[in-house]
């Protein structure tokens, strides 16, 4: 840190009654009250060189008395005045970076100017200011944070303008050619001391060194600090986004973790202060949301979410919320499931979490474009012509286009994987509506969901929250579950799950017979449980080779061997494309009355007949085998 000393004789300033004065053989004969300070002092030495006390003792008449002269609303008070008090006399004065806007600010008010004397105290503070200070990295950042309590005076006198150009100006620096003495270099210095052998030596500064100072400046001066970096176009945009979660993290400490905030919020009890402090903290949050580089990827999934969250408790205003939403659905595969607990402090609902504002980030999140096909298109006369050069370049542009869509799809997978955690974390609320968690899991298309595992799963939580549920909600809610895409062990635990609609669980047991039968194992016993559920809708587990019901709705000509599955070789798919568009319902498990035997009969016993092509396909395996 830089400073400066002006005078030479020693300080003879002393209090006596609550009044400042100075020392010396010659009587007083001003009094200047400052801010409810009073001084007793000498006409000489401020008269000569402050143009105001000049003109103020000019307009009062002369008396045997000590003159007074009253100086109300003075910048910087008593220190300030005292200062230039001091350099009048020739007393010494000690200038830095913490008190120059102070003194620069009261000497311009009495008009210490060069007009009244050669080498005044403007003069001299001016010099100090541009030819050491704006040349210091810390000396500037002091100077400005200073000018907060002089906003009008340092705006005129062009100090907040030239410190701001020139912290800017060092930002862009490589460290390499900056004389630093900031808090990065004095922290590594530290930590570089701990270790005995590397003692004497500087780790290099990061390239982001200027973010931890300038996070020690107020919002305002800031957001100008900040547009003057980035109008320069020098620093990349991931450097911004790093320093603003510095100052972010500096300045909005755990904001978003106040657990009884939502009863703050809409109590009349709010002290003044915590209102005071609500509104510094939107503030500056709208601040760095209108700072955020437009660039993807500048900063974190997680940290616009944080943003997110904290825009949420702060109520800050709808349009710093539209944009952390767009910011966050673009980069919605990065998030983690903490990240999107967002708390809810809406009173239209009771819900712990905002699933709205969720819902709202992922239908953003799907409006982004949409995936090119999957395969070029074929020739009308279905084959192959001569190859155009034209024909390959379409063929290049197809494969680049499927090349960036890979990214796309990948992105789903994972925003897939991250809807069905955050849904078994929501799911265990229990005001949570049924509606909004069917709005989600609906809202993943179904190639994004390599299995369902996870989504069973928060059904199944969300089943346990919520045991008043009826059939048709229960029906509803596992709608969007493909029994098809369940794991051994999920298809085990759905199958003993008496949450579940009877419908589902007899989807997973003809699926896990299905795919016993493919990979020729054998059908396991089904659970006592499942036994006496089936058995209370007339359905007989034990005979598995009783044929299709001619009332049914599945044709003769469609009807399958258990041979056929046992065999490695059929095509065990299109029945379970036939199961898929089959909509089983409860209401189809009961008997008419008439001894008609229900579909689920019909698929759970496998039927004898097998279909004609496979039967075909059956007997030149057959042949095939016997002669090998």
């Amino acid at each position: 840190m830089k400073f400066m000393k002006l005078g030479s004789r020693p300080d003879t300033f002393y209090t006596a009654e609550a009044v400042r004065s100075v020392s010396s053989e010659v009587s007083s004969d001003l009094i200047v009250q400052v801010t409810g300070s009073r001084y007793l002092l000498h006409k000489f030495p401020l008269l000569s060189k402050c143009s105001r006390l000049q003109r103020l003792c000019s307009e009062s008449p002369e008396s045997s008395q000590p003159q007074i002269v009253q100086l109300p609303e003075f910048p910087g008070g008593v220190e300030a005045f005292e200062l230039c008090a001091k350099f009048c006399y020739g007393i010494t004065i000690t200038l830095s970076a913490y008190n120059i806007v102070a003194a620069r600010c009261a000497a311009d008010f009495l008009q210490m100017t060069e007009d009244v004397e050669k080498g005044n105290l403007v003069y001299k503070l001016e010099v100090f200011f541009t030819s050491c200070l704006l040349h210091g990295w810390k000396d500037a950042i002091v100077t400005l944070q200073s000018t907060k309590s002089f906003p009008l005076w340092s705006e005129d006198l062009g100090i907040t303008r030239r410190c701001i150009e020139a912290i800017a100006s060092k930002v862009s620096t490589h460290p390499s050619k900056l004389s630093l003495s900031h808090s990065y270099s004095r922290r590594e210095r530290d930590d570089v001391s701990c270790n005995g052998a590397e003692s004497q030596r500087l780790k290099p500064a990061s390239k982001g060194w200027w973010a931890e100072d300038m996070a020690e400046l107020g919002v305002d001066l800031y957001w100008r600090t900040m547009m003057e970096v980035k109008s320069g176009g020098k620093i990349p945009s991931n450097l911004i986004g790093e320093a603003l979660k510095i100052y972010a993290a500096r300045w909005l400490p755990k904001i978003s973790r106040e657990r009884n905030f939502k009863n703050r919020a809409g109590s009349d009890s709010d002290s003044d202060s915590t209102s005071e402090s609500t509104s510094k903290h939107r503030v500056l949050l709208e601040t760095i949301v209108s700072l955020l580089p437009a660039e993807k990827g500048a900063v974190t999934c997680s940290f616009l979410l944080k943003l997110l969250k904290a825009s949420n408790i702060l109520n800050a205003s709808s349009s710093s919320k539209k944009e952390l939403t767009r910011r966050s659905a673009l980069q919605l595969e990065e998030a983690a499931v903490r990240d999107l607990l967002i708390p809810s402090i809406s009173h239209a609902n009771d819900t712990v979490f905002d699933v709205d504002l969720v819902i709202a980030i992922l239908e953003q999140f799907m409006l982004q474009g949409q995936s090119p096909p999957t395969s070029p298109p074929r020739s009308k006369l279905g084959f192959e012509r001569r190859r155009s050069r034209s024909a390959e370049n379409i063929d290049l542009e197809f494969q680049e286009s499927r090349r960036s869509s890979s990214a796309s799809h990948s992105s789903k997978l994972k925003v897939a994987k991250l809807v069905d955690g955050y849904l078994q974390e929501i799911a265990r609320d229990v005001n949570l509506p049924l509606s909004k968690f069917i709005t989600l899991a609906e809202a993943i298309p179904d190639f994004s969901r390599l299995d369902h595992d996870d989504l069973y799963r928060a059904i199944d939580i969300y089943l346990k929250a919520h045991p008043e549920l009826n059939k048709s909600e229960r029906k509803r809610l596992c709608r969007t579950l493909d029994c098809k895409k369940l794991s051994v062990e999920a298809c085990m635990h759905a199958a003993q799950n008496e949450l579940l609609p009877l419908r589902v669980v007899v989807q997973v047991l003809f699926f896990e017979q299905a795919r016993a039968a493919m990979g020729g194992g054998k059908v396991t016993e089904l659970p006592s449980n499942i036994k006496a559920l089936l058995a209370a809708h007339n359905i007989d587990p034990s005979r598995p080779t009783a044929a299709l019901s001619t009332t049914t709705s599945i044709q003769a000509e469609d009807q399958w061997s258990v041979s056929g599955f046992k065999s490695p070789r059929s095509k065990v798919s299109s029945l379970k494309m036939k199961m898929a568009e089959d909509e089983l319902d409860e209401s189809d498990l009961q008997s008419d009355g008439l001894g008609r035997i229900s579909k689920f009969k019909a698929l759970r016993a496998l039927p004898t007949r097998p279909k004609r092509m496979f039967s075909k396909l059956m007997s030149i395996n057959r042949s095939s085998s016997e002669k090998n």
